[in-house]
């Protein structure tokens, strides 16, 4: 058997580990409340990660579905970035599926050189470190739009300020005649 087969075997015990692995970058308080509410009204987040994780995951085995992968990163990593995670922090839990899809291999008594999967799993690896780059990027711009959003708001409230204290005279839309 091929690792594809393995892997969708093996998709909920390793979609549930990864989900794990996910929550367990979050402080001991949060993820209590992460793992334990199941409502999505009650904790969005919780109920993001798990959809969007499965998603990705599915993704990841259909091909990978590149456009599919973007959009379920984009919604992981929007809450990443609003959150207080360093870059790496962010982006890591995608390194994490390598080392559980191992493990899973590894309690199934499957040895990888001896298997015929050795190729399959270097691939696997190899697409893992590009999607890893590709949530970087998604990251970063999600943390660029903060920070526009941010100073947007500054001006604006720069701005409001001026007003206020009569600091601000409107210029003519309309240029003089010369």
């Amino acid at each position: 058997m091929d690792l594809a087969g393995i892997l969708s075997l093996e998709r909920s015990s390793l979609i549930k580990k990864w989900q794990e692995a996910v929550l367990d970058t979050y402080p001991a308080d949060s993820r209590q409340f992460l793992k334990k509410e199941r409502d999505k009204f009650s904790n969005p987040v919780g109920s993001i990660l798990e959809n969007e994780l499965m998603s990705l995951f599915d993704a990841f085995l259909a091909g990978p579905d590149r456009d599919k992968m973007i959009v379920c990163l984009e919604n992981i990593l929007r809450l990443r970035a609003v959150q207080d995670f360093s870059p790496s922090q962010a982006v890591s839990f995608v390194f994490r599926l390598k080392s559980i899809v191992r493990e899973r291999l590894h309690a199934k008594g499957l040895e990888i050189d001896t298997n015929g999967i050795e190729e399959d799993l270097r691939i696997f690896e190899k697409n893992i470190d590009e999607l890893v780059l590709l949530a970087f990027d998604i990251y970063c711009r999600c943390r660029q739009k903060i920070y526009e959003l941010r100073v947007h708001e500054v001006q604006n409230q720069v701005g409001r300020l001026l007003k206020r204290a009569n600091l601000v005279c409107e210029i003519p839309d309309t240029e003089p005649d010369v």
